[in-house]
C-alpha cells in the first residue's frame, strides 16, 4: 500500500434522530443518521411512519396532483 494517501480513521460517535448515540470507527468525528437499529420498525416490530425532512408530505402532495 502507499504510504500517506490514506485517511485517518478515528473514533466516532454516532448520534439518531431517536436520541441513541453509539461509538464506532470512521474517518469523521460526528455522524448524524435519522433512524438507527433502536428505533427501525424491522428491529423493533413496531410499525411507525418517520417522516425525515417532511419527504412523506412532498411525496403526497406530487402524486395528490397527478392523482386528479
Amino acid at each position: 500500500m502507499k504510504e500517506k494517501i490514506h485517511p485517518k480513521y478515528q473514533k466516532c460517535i454516532v448520534t439518531c434522530a431517536c436520541g441513541n448515540q453509539f461509538e464506532v470507527e470512521s474517518t469523521v468525528a460526528k455522524v448524524s443518521v435519522g433512524i438507527c437499529s433502536k428505533c427501525h420498525p424491522f428491529y423493533t416490530g413496531k410499525q411507525k411512519l418517520v417522516d425525515t425532512e417532511g419527504r412523506v408530505d412532498a411525496f403526497r402532495r406530487r402524486y395528490a396532483k397527478a392523482g386528479k
